[in-house]
């Protein structure tokens, strides 16, 4: 059995939920007797295979050539890895594994239209069962239910939950090899492709900050977001929003965090002006720790934060904002 990892990159390094599905991949692999094998779309010379070696990738396969991102080509890639691994005597089932990112699930989605697998979304474990099948447990509803499942495929397409493991590194590790791959790709598989601009890639995504800091109803106002975007840089993060926020106007949906918008697993989630309905603590119970600015004591947000602020944001926001300049 051979375990692809669609790896996503952060910059120069490797995105969070990826580091998380490599540890999945990896438990999975260890239960078949093989290796976990990497699949990077960068230029060559930016593989950070270093670090994909520390979360027990043995192989690293570059796509290069391609530029921006293309899920489709991409999928297309994926499926011609699987085909040769498939044709090798050693190994008779093989899995594809990605992030429950945007892109991790629209990419397998690709993939399981391309070869006709079934693919299993939002995946917290999986183990070999019986009879060569795959026993798999995965969220549904956006977390609050655990399904139980048996997976019976020729191959198992599977993303993993953002927020549901942890990323953990091998203690031993050793080298990665890396391998360049060329995309066996049409101009049908590039018809929708978003390329990226340098600045746009060097930031982070919603989806894998490390701090976020939200804002809700409280905020007032589209331009009442000025000083978060500024609290934000100042610690290093993106803006989010509550979906009361989206409908209003005042900021777009990709900021959106919820069950119906972007699940996050930052180290700090900073909930300013924010009620807590349970859509919206669907999407940041990942979070570490969460840190809530609210005028009501009785807020349900309150209920799940490490620490509380009662006060009114556009009082404590700016002192924040002063303390944090004047160190």
């Amino acid at each position: 059995m051979t375990v692809f990892c669609l790896t996503e990159l952060d910059g120069d390094t490797v995105a969070d939920p990826s580091l998380r599905a490599l540890t999945l991949a990896r438990g999975l692999a260890a239960g078949a007797a093989t290796g976990v094998a990497a699949v990077v779309f960068c230029p060559r010379d930016v593989v950070p295979a270093p670090d994909l070696a520390a979360y027990g990738v043995g192989d690293v396969f570059v796509v290069s050539g391609l530029d921006g991102y293309a899920p489709q080509a991409w999928a297309r890639v994926l499926a011609e890895l699987l085909g040769a691994a498939a044709t090798a005597p050693d190994f008779s089932r093989h899995a594809v594994v990605a992030a429950g990112t945007e892109r991790g699930n629209e990419v397998l989605a690709h993939l399981g239209a391309i070869t006709g697998l079934p693919m299993a979304a939002n995946c917290v474990a999986a183990s070999r069962a019986g009879g060569g099948a795959l026993g798999i447990v995965r969220q549904r509803w956006a977390g609050l239910l655990l399904e139980e499942a048996v997976l019976d495929a020729p191959a198992a397409l599977l993303t993993v939950a953002t927020d549901a493991v942890s990323a953990e590194p091998v203690p031993a590790p050793g080298p990665a090899d890396v391998h360049e791959v060329t995309p066996p790709v049409s101009d049908a598989d590039l018809v929708v492709r978003a390329v990226e601009s340098s600045a746009g890639a060097a930031g982070a995504s919603l989806a894998t900050a490390r701090v976020v800091v939200g804002g809700g109803r409280g905020v007032g106002s589209a331009d009442g977001f000025a000083p978060l975007e500024e609290l934000a840089g100042l610690l290093g993060g993106v803006v989010g929003v509550s979906r009361v926020v989206t409908s209003e106007g005042w900021r777009p949906h990709k900021q959106q965090v919820g069950q119906t918008g972007t699940k996050i697993t930052p180290e700090l989630y900073l909930a300013c002006g924010i009620s807590g309905a349970i859509q919206h603590i669907a999407g940041c119970a990942g979070a570490k720790h969460i840190i809530a600015i609210n005028t009501d004591p009785g807020a349900p947000i309150l209920a799940h934060a490490d620490y509380a602020v009662i006060g009114d944001l556009h009082q404590v926001i700016p002192a924040l904002i002063e303390a944090l300049r004047g160190r």
